[in-house]
Protein backbone atom coordinates (compact mmCIF):
# COMPACT_ATOMS: atom_id res chain seq x y z
CA UNK A 1 0.00 0.00 0.00
CA UNK A 2 2.77 2.42 0.95
CA UNK A 3 4.61 1.63 -2.29
CA UNK A 4 1.48 2.38 -4.30
CA UNK A 5 1.01 5.72 -2.57
CA UNK A 6 4.65 6.58 -3.15
CA UNK A 7 4.32 5.83 -6.87
CA UNK A 8 1.21 7.99 -7.12
CA UNK A 9 2.99 10.85 -5.35
CA UNK A 10 6.01 10.53 -7.65
CA UNK A 11 3.79 10.52 -10.74
CA UNK A 12 1.93 13.59 -9.49
CA UNK A 13 5.22 15.34 -8.75
CA UNK A 14 6.54 14.53 -12.23
CA UNK A 15 3.39 15.87 -13.91
CA UNK A 16 3.46 19.00 -11.74
CA UNK A 17 7.15 19.55 -12.51
CA UNK A 18 6.52 19.17 -16.24
CA UNK A 19 3.60 21.61 -16.03
CA UNK A 20 5.66 24.18 -14.15
CA UNK A 21 8.50 23.72 -16.62
CA UNK A 22 6.15 24.49 -19.47
CA UNK A 23 4.59 27.49 -17.71
CA UNK A 24 8.00 28.89 -16.81
CA UNK A 25 9.25 28.36 -20.35
CA UNK A 26 6.21 30.09 -21.85
CA UNK A 27 6.58 33.09 -19.55
CA UNK A 28 10.32 33.33 -20.26
CA UNK A 29 9.75 32.94 -24.00
CA UNK A 30 7.16 35.72 -23.98
CA UNK A 31 9.65 38.13 -22.46
CA UNK A 32 12.45 37.05 -24.80
CA UNK A 33 12.94 38.37 -28.33
CA UNK A 34 10.93 35.63 -30.01
CA UNK A 35 8.74 36.60 -32.94
CA UNK A 36 6.13 34.50 -34.70
CA UNK A 37 5.21 36.33 -37.93
CA UNK A 38 1.89 36.21 -39.71
CA UNK A 39 1.79 33.21 -42.00
CA UNK A 40 3.43 30.70 -39.66
CA UNK A 41 1.42 27.49 -39.37
CA UNK A 42 -0.52 27.20 -36.09
CA UNK A 43 1.37 29.95 -34.20
CA UNK A 44 -0.13 29.05 -30.81
CA UNK A 45 1.19 25.52 -31.09
CA UNK A 46 4.64 26.78 -32.10
CA UNK A 47 4.64 29.13 -29.10
CA UNK A 48 3.83 26.17 -26.86
CA UNK A 49 6.67 24.04 -28.28
CA UNK A 50 9.08 26.96 -28.01
CA UNK A 51 8.07 27.57 -24.41
CA UNK A 52 8.70 23.96 -23.49
CA UNK A 53 12.13 23.98 -25.13
CA UNK A 54 13.04 27.25 -23.42
CA UNK A 55 11.93 25.82 -20.07
CA UNK A 56 14.13 22.77 -20.57
CA UNK A 57 17.10 24.96 -21.50
CA UNK A 58 16.67 27.27 -18.51
CA UNK A 59 16.28 24.36 -16.11
CA UNK A 60 19.38 22.77 -17.63
CA UNK A 61 21.34 25.99 -17.10
CA UNK A 62 20.15 26.09 -13.48
CA UNK A 63 21.35 22.53 -12.90
CA UNK A 64 24.67 23.39 -14.58
CA UNK A 65 25.16 26.37 -12.28
CA UNK A 66 24.46 24.06 -9.31
CA UNK A 67 27.15 21.67 -10.57
CA UNK A 68 24.68 18.81 -11.09
CA UNK A 69 25.11 18.33 -14.85
CA UNK A 70 25.78 20.29 -18.01
CA UNK A 71 22.99 22.12 -19.77
CA UNK A 72 23.51 20.19 -22.99
CA UNK A 73 23.62 16.89 -21.09
CA UNK A 74 20.30 17.69 -19.39
CA UNK A 75 18.70 18.69 -22.70
CA UNK A 76 19.83 15.45 -24.31
CA UNK A 77 18.53 13.43 -21.36
CA UNK A 78 15.12 15.09 -21.45
CA UNK A 79 14.84 14.67 -25.23
CA UNK A 80 15.55 10.96 -25.01
CA UNK A 81 13.62 10.29 -21.78
CA UNK A 82 10.38 12.03 -22.76
CA UNK A 83 10.12 10.16 -26.05
CA UNK A 84 7.02 7.93 -26.15
CA UNK A 85 7.81 4.29 -26.77
CA UNK A 86 5.91 3.08 -29.82
CA UNK A 87 5.55 -0.44 -31.13
CA UNK A 88 7.81 -1.58 -33.92
CA UNK A 89 5.78 -1.58 -37.16
CA UNK A 90 5.20 -5.17 -38.33
CA UNK A 91 6.56 -4.19 -41.75
CA UNK A 92 10.05 -3.48 -40.38
CA UNK A 93 12.96 -5.29 -38.80
CA UNK A 94 14.89 -2.82 -36.62
CA UNK A 95 18.39 -3.48 -35.27
CA UNK A 96 20.93 -1.43 -33.32
CA UNK A 97 24.42 -2.13 -34.69
CA UNK A 98 27.79 -0.49 -35.19
CA UNK A 99 29.27 0.26 -38.60
CA UNK A 100 33.04 0.81 -38.44
CA UNK A 101 32.69 1.64 -34.75
CA UNK A 102 29.84 4.12 -35.29
CA UNK A 103 26.45 3.38 -33.65
CA UNK A 104 23.66 2.94 -36.19
CA UNK A 105 20.05 1.79 -36.24
CA UNK A 106 19.01 -0.16 -39.33
CA UNK A 107 15.39 -0.17 -40.51
CA UNK A 108 14.87 -3.06 -42.89
CA UNK A 109 11.56 -3.79 -44.67
CA UNK A 110 10.39 -7.37 -44.13
CA UNK A 111 8.34 -7.73 -47.29
CA UNK A 112 10.09 -9.60 -50.09
CA UNK A 113 11.42 -7.45 -52.91
CA UNK A 114 11.40 -8.34 -56.60
CA UNK A 115 14.85 -6.83 -56.97
CA UNK A 116 17.50 -5.00 -55.02
CA UNK A 117 16.25 -2.43 -52.54
CA UNK A 118 17.19 1.19 -52.12
CA UNK A 119 19.26 2.41 -49.18
CA UNK A 120 19.40 5.70 -47.28
CA UNK A 121 21.97 6.86 -44.73
CA UNK A 122 20.20 9.38 -42.50
CA UNK A 123 22.15 11.96 -40.46
CA UNK A 124 20.03 13.62 -37.78
CA UNK A 125 19.84 17.32 -37.01
CA UNK A 126 20.48 19.15 -33.74
CA UNK A 127 23.28 21.62 -34.45
CA UNK A 128 25.94 18.86 -34.29
CA UNK A 129 25.27 19.04 -30.53
CA UNK A 130 21.80 17.56 -29.92
CA UNK A 131 19.65 14.88 -31.55
CA UNK A 132 20.18 11.14 -31.57
CA UNK A 133 19.13 7.88 -33.16
CA UNK A 134 16.30 7.70 -30.62
CA UNK A 135 14.95 11.21 -31.25
CA UNK A 136 14.73 10.47 -34.98
CA UNK A 137 13.34 6.96 -34.64
CA UNK A 138 9.79 7.78 -35.75
CA UNK A 139 10.97 9.74 -38.79
CA UNK A 140 13.31 6.99 -39.97
CA UNK A 141 10.66 4.34 -39.40
CA UNK A 142 8.23 6.30 -41.52
CA UNK A 143 10.64 6.74 -44.43
CA UNK A 144 11.65 3.06 -44.36
CA UNK A 145 8.07 1.82 -44.16
CA UNK A 146 6.49 4.17 -46.70
CA UNK A 147 9.26 3.92 -49.31
CA UNK A 148 10.26 0.25 -48.78
CA UNK A 149 13.84 1.44 -48.28
CA UNK A 150 16.58 0.19 -45.95
CA UNK A 151 17.29 3.24 -43.77
CA UNK A 152 20.43 3.50 -41.66
CA UNK A 153 20.24 6.17 -38.93
CA UNK A 154 23.76 7.22 -37.95
CA UNK A 155 24.63 8.13 -34.34
CA UNK A 156 27.65 10.30 -35.06
CA UNK A 157 29.66 11.90 -32.24
CA UNK A 158 28.44 15.26 -30.94
CA UNK A 159 29.93 18.57 -29.87
CA UNK A 160 31.10 20.01 -27.56
CA UNK A 161 32.73 16.72 -26.56
CA UNK A 162 33.87 16.18 -30.15
CA UNK A 163 34.77 18.89 -32.65
CA UNK A 164 34.86 19.03 -36.42
CA UNK A 165 35.65 16.84 -38.34
CA UNK A 166 34.66 14.01 -35.94
CA UNK A 167 31.00 14.16 -37.01
CA UNK A 168 31.84 14.10 -40.70
CA UNK A 169 34.40 11.32 -40.18
CA UNK A 170 31.75 9.18 -38.46
CA UNK A 171 29.27 9.73 -41.28
CA UNK A 172 31.91 8.80 -43.85
CA UNK A 173 32.90 5.67 -41.92
CA UNK A 174 29.31 4.48 -41.52
CA UNK A 175 28.46 5.21 -45.16
CA UNK A 176 31.56 3.48 -46.51
CA UNK A 177 30.84 0.41 -44.36
CA UNK A 178 27.22 0.21 -45.49
CA UNK A 179 28.23 0.48 -49.15
CA UNK A 180 30.54 -2.50 -48.65
CA UNK A 181 27.90 -4.74 -47.04
CA UNK A 182 24.70 -3.33 -48.58
CA UNK A 183 24.12 -6.04 -51.16
CA UNK A 184 25.30 -9.09 -49.21
CA UNK A 185 23.69 -8.23 -45.86
CA UNK A 186 20.65 -6.16 -46.78
CA UNK A 187 19.84 -6.85 -50.44
CA UNK A 188 20.52 -3.22 -51.30
CA UNK A 189 22.01 -2.16 -54.61
CA UNK A 190 25.10 -0.07 -53.70
CA UNK A 191 24.35 2.10 -56.72
CA UNK A 192 20.98 3.01 -55.19
CA UNK A 193 22.20 4.29 -51.82
CA UNK A 194 21.46 7.93 -50.95
CA UNK A 195 22.51 10.15 -48.06
CA UNK A 196 20.36 12.73 -46.34
CA UNK A 197 19.56 14.60 -43.19
CA UNK A 198 18.00 17.68 -41.68
CA UNK A 199 19.68 20.91 -40.54
CA UNK A 200 23.19 19.91 -39.34
CA UNK A 201 22.52 16.49 -40.86
CA UNK A 202 21.90 18.18 -44.21
CA UNK A 203 25.26 19.90 -43.82
CA UNK A 204 26.95 16.55 -43.17
CA UNK A 205 25.25 15.01 -46.21
CA UNK A 206 26.41 17.77 -48.57
CA UNK A 207 29.90 17.83 -47.03
CA UNK A 208 30.12 14.07 -47.35
CA UNK A 209 29.27 14.21 -51.07
CA UNK A 210 31.97 16.87 -51.45
CA UNK A 211 34.47 14.57 -49.77
CA UNK A 212 33.46 11.68 -52.04
CA UNK A 213 34.08 13.85 -55.13
CA UNK A 214 37.42 15.14 -53.86
CA UNK A 215 38.63 11.60 -53.16
CA UNK A 216 37.29 10.28 -56.47
CA UNK A 217 35.00 7.77 -54.71
CA UNK A 218 31.71 6.43 -56.11
CA UNK A 219 29.04 8.96 -55.16
CA UNK A 220 25.76 8.25 -53.39
CA UNK A 221 22.92 8.13 -55.91
CA UNK A 222 21.30 11.22 -54.36
CA UNK A 223 21.44 13.66 -51.45
CA UNK A 224 18.37 14.73 -49.47
CA UNK A 225 18.85 18.08 -47.73
CA UNK A 226 16.11 19.10 -45.28
CA UNK A 227 16.49 22.77 -44.29
CA UNK A 228 20.26 22.29 -44.44
CA UNK A 229 23.04 24.43 -42.92
CA UNK A 230 25.27 25.15 -45.89
CA UNK A 231 27.49 28.16 -45.20
CA UNK A 232 29.16 30.09 -42.42
CA UNK A 233 30.23 33.11 -44.46
CA UNK A 234 27.13 35.32 -44.29
CA UNK A 235 24.69 35.50 -41.37
CA UNK A 236 22.98 38.55 -42.90
CA UNK A 237 21.14 36.95 -45.80
CA UNK A 238 17.47 37.96 -46.10
CA UNK A 239 16.26 34.85 -44.27
CA UNK A 240 18.70 35.47 -41.41
CA UNK A 241 17.39 39.02 -41.04
CA UNK A 242 13.70 38.22 -41.52
CA UNK A 243 13.60 35.17 -39.27
CA UNK A 244 16.31 35.93 -36.72
CA UNK A 245 13.88 35.64 -33.77
CA UNK A 246 11.55 32.98 -35.15
CA UNK A 247 11.48 29.70 -33.20
CA UNK A 248 12.79 27.06 -33.31
CA UNK A 249 16.14 28.37 -34.54
CA UNK A 250 17.38 31.89 -33.81
CA UNK A 251 20.18 33.55 -35.78
CA UNK A 252 22.40 33.74 -32.69
CA UNK A 253 21.72 30.09 -31.86
CA UNK A 254 22.86 29.03 -35.34
CA UNK A 255 26.14 30.90 -34.82
CA UNK A 256 26.46 29.30 -31.37
CA UNK A 257 26.06 25.80 -32.84
CA UNK A 258 28.58 26.48 -35.60
CA UNK A 259 31.19 27.76 -33.14
CA UNK A 260 30.79 24.73 -30.89
CA UNK A 261 31.10 22.47 -33.93
CA UNK A 262 34.37 24.09 -34.97
CA UNK A 263 36.28 25.16 -31.87
CA UNK A 264 33.97 26.14 -29.00
CA UNK A 265 35.15 29.76 -28.88
CA UNK A 266 31.76 31.44 -28.38
CA UNK A 267 33.47 34.74 -27.55
CA UNK A 268 33.68 35.20 -31.33
CA UNK A 269 29.91 35.00 -31.82
CA UNK A 270 29.29 38.70 -32.52
CA UNK A 271 32.34 38.90 -34.78
CA UNK A 272 31.11 35.96 -36.82
CA UNK A 273 27.52 37.23 -37.02
CA UNK A 274 28.86 40.60 -38.24
CA UNK A 275 31.08 38.93 -40.84
CA UNK A 276 34.43 40.00 -39.42
CA UNK A 277 35.80 36.49 -39.98
CA UNK A 278 35.68 36.86 -43.79
CA UNK A 279 38.44 38.83 -45.59
CA UNK A 280 37.13 41.44 -48.04
CA UNK A 281 38.54 39.64 -51.08
CA UNK A 282 36.78 36.41 -50.06
CA UNK A 283 33.54 38.23 -49.27
CA UNK A 284 33.55 39.75 -52.75
CA UNK A 285 34.26 36.32 -54.23
CA UNK A 286 31.43 34.67 -52.30
CA UNK A 287 28.92 37.35 -53.28
CA UNK A 288 28.58 35.80 -56.73
CA UNK A 289 27.02 32.83 -54.89
CA UNK A 290 25.63 34.41 -51.72
CA UNK A 291 24.50 37.78 -53.04
CA UNK A 292 20.79 38.54 -52.54
CA UNK A 293 20.44 39.02 -56.31
CA UNK A 294 20.61 35.23 -56.57
CA UNK A 295 17.33 34.93 -54.65
CA UNK A 296 13.87 35.22 -56.22
CA UNK A 297 12.31 38.64 -55.46
CA UNK A 298 9.56 37.20 -53.25
CA UNK A 299 12.13 36.18 -50.65
CA UNK A 300 13.40 39.75 -50.15
CA UNK A 301 10.14 41.52 -49.38
CA UNK A 302 10.05 41.11 -45.59
CA UNK A 303 12.37 43.52 -43.78
CA UNK A 304 15.68 43.01 -45.56
CA UNK A 305 18.53 45.55 -45.60
CA UNK A 306 21.56 44.73 -47.81
CA UNK A 307 24.80 44.81 -45.86
CA UNK A 308 27.84 46.71 -47.12
CA UNK A 309 31.20 44.96 -47.36
CA UNK A 310 33.01 45.45 -44.04
CA UNK A 311 36.63 45.19 -42.94
CA UNK A 312 37.58 41.89 -41.37
CA UNK A 313 39.59 41.09 -38.26
CA UNK A 314 42.71 39.12 -39.17
CA UNK A 315 42.88 37.43 -35.76
CA UNK A 316 39.28 36.31 -36.01
CA UNK A 317 39.88 35.02 -39.55
CA UNK A 318 42.91 33.00 -38.42
CA UNK A 319 40.79 31.30 -35.75
CA UNK A 320 37.76 30.79 -37.99
CA UNK A 321 39.20 30.10 -41.45
CA UNK A 322 38.13 26.43 -41.32
CA UNK A 323 34.54 27.73 -41.34
CA UNK A 324 35.00 28.73 -44.97
CA UNK A 325 36.19 25.32 -46.12
CA UNK A 326 33.67 23.41 -48.29
CA UNK A 327 33.63 20.54 -45.79
CA UNK A 328 32.04 23.01 -43.33
CA UNK A 329 30.35 25.35 -45.82
CA UNK A 330 29.39 23.20 -48.84
CA UNK A 331 27.75 26.18 -50.55
CA UNK A 332 31.25 27.67 -50.99
CA UNK A 333 32.63 24.67 -52.93
CA UNK A 334 34.10 25.21 -56.39
CA UNK A 335 32.09 24.72 -59.56
CA UNK A 336 34.34 21.82 -60.55
CA UNK A 337 33.21 19.91 -57.45
CA UNK A 338 29.57 20.97 -57.30
CA UNK A 339 28.94 20.07 -60.94
CA UNK A 340 29.61 16.44 -59.95
CA UNK A 341 27.03 16.39 -57.14
CA UNK A 342 24.35 13.68 -57.36
CA UNK A 343 20.65 14.45 -57.95
CA UNK A 344 19.49 16.51 -54.99
CA UNK A 345 16.30 17.03 -53.03
CA UNK A 346 16.17 20.31 -51.07
CA UNK A 347 13.47 21.26 -48.59
CA UNK A 348 13.22 24.82 -47.28
CA UNK A 349 10.83 26.64 -44.94
CA UNK A 350 9.71 30.23 -45.32
CA UNK A 351 10.15 31.17 -41.65
CA UNK A 352 13.61 29.67 -41.15
CA UNK A 353 16.98 31.44 -40.92
CA UNK A 354 18.41 28.66 -43.11
CA UNK A 355 15.88 29.17 -45.91
CA UNK A 356 18.28 31.06 -48.17
CA UNK A 357 21.11 28.54 -47.69
CA UNK A 358 18.91 25.94 -49.36
CA UNK A 359 17.62 28.25 -52.11
CA UNK A 360 21.12 29.51 -52.98
CA UNK A 361 22.45 25.95 -53.10
CA UNK A 362 19.57 25.01 -55.39
CA UNK A 363 20.50 27.86 -57.75
CA UNK A 364 24.16 26.86 -57.84
CA UNK A 365 23.28 23.24 -58.64
CA UNK A 366 20.68 24.31 -61.22
CA UNK A 367 23.24 26.56 -62.94
CA UNK A 368 25.71 23.67 -63.06
CA UNK A 369 23.21 21.23 -64.54
CA UNK A 370 22.70 19.06 -61.44
CA UNK A 371 19.09 17.77 -61.20
CA UNK A 372 17.34 19.39 -58.22
CA UNK A 373 13.94 18.71 -56.70
CA UNK A 374 12.83 21.57 -54.43
CA UNK A 375 9.95 21.65 -51.95
CA UNK A 376 9.24 24.89 -50.10
CA UNK A 377 7.01 24.86 -47.01
CA UNK A 378 5.31 28.24 -47.27
CA UNK A 379 4.02 28.25 -43.69
CA UNK A 380 6.91 26.23 -42.25
CA UNK A 381 9.50 26.91 -39.57
CA UNK A 382 12.81 25.21 -38.79
CA UNK A 383 12.21 21.68 -37.50
CA UNK A 384 8.65 21.29 -38.77
CA UNK A 385 9.27 17.88 -40.36
CA UNK A 386 10.02 16.43 -36.93
CA UNK A 387 6.41 17.21 -35.98
CA UNK A 388 4.89 15.10 -38.73
CA UNK A 389 3.29 12.71 -36.23
CA UNK A 390 3.36 14.06 -32.67
CA UNK A 391 -0.26 13.70 -31.60
CA UNK A 392 -1.77 17.09 -30.76
CA UNK A 393 1.57 18.72 -31.69
CA UNK A 394 1.41 17.39 -35.25
CA UNK A 395 1.80 19.84 -38.14
CA UNK A 396 0.07 18.83 -41.39
CA UNK A 397 2.69 20.83 -43.34
CA UNK A 398 5.41 18.69 -41.75
CA UNK A 399 3.61 15.50 -42.75
CA UNK A 400 3.12 16.78 -46.32
CA UNK A 401 6.80 17.71 -46.54
CA UNK A 402 7.88 14.29 -45.31
CA UNK A 403 5.61 12.63 -47.87
CA UNK A 404 7.38 14.60 -50.61
CA UNK A 405 10.69 13.30 -49.29
CA UNK A 406 9.32 9.75 -49.39
CA UNK A 407 8.12 10.31 -52.97
CA UNK A 408 11.61 11.42 -53.97
CA UNK A 409 13.20 8.39 -52.31
CA UNK A 410 10.87 6.13 -54.30
CA UNK A 411 12.30 7.53 -57.55
CA UNK A 412 15.87 6.43 -56.77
Amino acid sequence: MELGVAIIILCFAAVFAAFMLLVFGLIYAEFSNSEIPLGVAQPGKLRLIHGLLVGIAVLGRTFQNMGLCTQVGFTRWVSNTLLPTSKVPPQLLIKDLTFAGVPVRVYQPKAPSSGHRRGLLYFHGGGWMLGSIDTYDDLCRYIAKESATVVVSVGYRLSPEHRYPAQLDDCLAATSHFLEVAEADYGVDPRKVAVGGDSAGGNLSAALCHRFVENDLPLPCAQILIYPVLQMADFNLPSYQQNQYVPLLYRTRMGFYYLHYLNGDTSLLEDVLDGRHVPVELELKYRKWLGPDNLPPEFKTRGFTPRAVTAHDEEVYDIMKDALEPSVSPLLASDTVLCKMPPTFILTCEFDVLRDDGILFKKRLDDLGVPVTWWHVQDGFHGIVSFFDKGWLTYPSGKLALDHIVSFVKTL
